[in-house]
């Protein structure tokens, strides 16, 4: 395995950037997501970092080496792709050992030994002798996957490889990943644009929006530490609750003031000369009915507009004022569209935007519980 050093990569196709200067360190060992919305250049990323794109300007260095002008099968990486990419007259073993004797000096006696062992890890002996069209969308990813991995690759790059399975295979595919990439001990970088993967999947999640990196951190430092309103509002399903405020700082301290609220904000001195617009951000779970919340300061009314039963919570839209917000209720809870009903925020958990969208306030500082994160996968 090896570390990844991404120094300004850029790509221009004419004159769109769809990836503009970004810079980032991945660890030996590490897996590594990047997510974010369609045409973000996620997927542009990876494929410059395995020489399938040309790279516009920028330095990548893959362990030592500089790999610019390096060719694919120079850069000891391979890759597993959105539409599995098998050959339909080969079978499951052939598409597994295609290419192999290009990229090695395996012999054939090799091979055939990797591509078993391959198949003992993703328990797909039964599948070798296959042709695609004979198998499950699971089957066929798993094909893939071995294809990648029997070429010991340092670098293991896989684009949006979920995304054509159902729901539940989906999940069980992320288990499976988790698994192999714990056995195969390369460096993994996996681009999707499902939070629910990113934030299962990764040691870090890099966000990505408008072709640059918006936040690099862990998966629960990024849901409860988000730099820009961009990455609290793409991370997080539902997506945060951001609505306008004016901020107002006197001598007992700084409130958020919106038209259905006037919420104090702990610890929030360094707002007090704060000016221009900014936003409050609070995640649907951190608002809940006001019984639930000790004291009267951050408390407030609001219209259910609708209701949604979730199974495991209810979740309802709510309209103060011109804005509207969600919250997640316990599941049984007798609420309808049309109630009015008081809320309470839990102060330990608010978050102010200013108008470029930056991160300027966290109530809970990061530094109380940063530390205590770490990283899922042992290397």
């Amino acid at each position: 395995m090896s570390d990844i050093h991404i120094d300004g990569l850029t790509k221009q196709f004419d004159d769109v950037t769809a990836v503009d200067d970004i810079s980032l360190d991945i660890d030996s060992g590490e897996f590594l997501v990047f997510v974010g919305p369609s045409g973000c250049g996620k997927s542009t990323t990876l494929r410059m970092i395995a020489g399938l794109e040309s790279i516009t300007s920028g330095e990548l260095r893959i362990g030592e080496r500089r790999v610019n002008e390096l060719a694919p099968k120079e850069r000891s990486i391979a890759m597993v792709f959105q539409n599995y990419a098998l050959y339909p007259h080969m079978t499951g073993a052939e598409n597994m050992k295609f290419g192999m004797k290009s990229v090695s000096d395996y012999t054939d006696d090799e091979i055939d030994e990797r591509v078993r062992e391959a198949a003992e890890i993703l328990d797909i002996p039964e599948l070798l002798e296959r042709k695609p069209k004979e198998l499950s969308g699971g089957e066929r990813q798993r094909v893939a996957i071995g294809r990648a991995i029997v070429r010991e690759p340092d670098v293991f790059l896989l684009d949006e490889p979920l995304s054509n399975l159902d729901a539940k295979l989906r999940v069980q595919m992320r288990a499976e990943l988790l698994q192999l990439h714990r056995e195969i001990d390369a460096t993994t970088l996996y681009v999707t644009h499902d939070q629910t993967e990113a934030m299962t999947l990764g040691d870090r999640v890099a966000v990505l929006n408008d072709g640059q990196i918006e936040q690099v951190d862990p998966p629960q430092v990024l849901y409860d530490y988000p730099a820009t309103r961009f990455v609290a509002e793409f991370i997080g399903s539902p997506a945060m609750n951001v609505v306008p405020i004016e901020l107002h700082g006197d001598g007992d301290g700084v409130s958020a003031r919106h038209e259905a609220f006037d919420l104090p904000l702990p610890d929030a001195g360094d707002l007090a000369g704060h000016s221009g617009g900014a936003s409050l951000g609070v995640r649907p779970e951190d608002v809940s009915l006001a019984r639930n919340v000790d004291g009267e300061r951050w408390t407030f009314e609001a219209e259910v507009s609708v209701t949604e039963p979730l199974g495991e919570s209810l979740l309802l839209h709510c309209l103060i004022g011109d804005d509207e917000i969600h919250v997640k209720a316990e599941a049984r809870s007798e609420i309808n569209a049309g109630d009015v009903i008081e809320l309470g925020v839990d102060e330990e958990r608010l978050h102010v935007f200013d108008e470029s969208g930056d991160a300027i306030y966290h109530s809970s500082p990061r530094e109380r519980t940063a530390e205590d994160v770490e990283t899922r996968a042992e290397h």
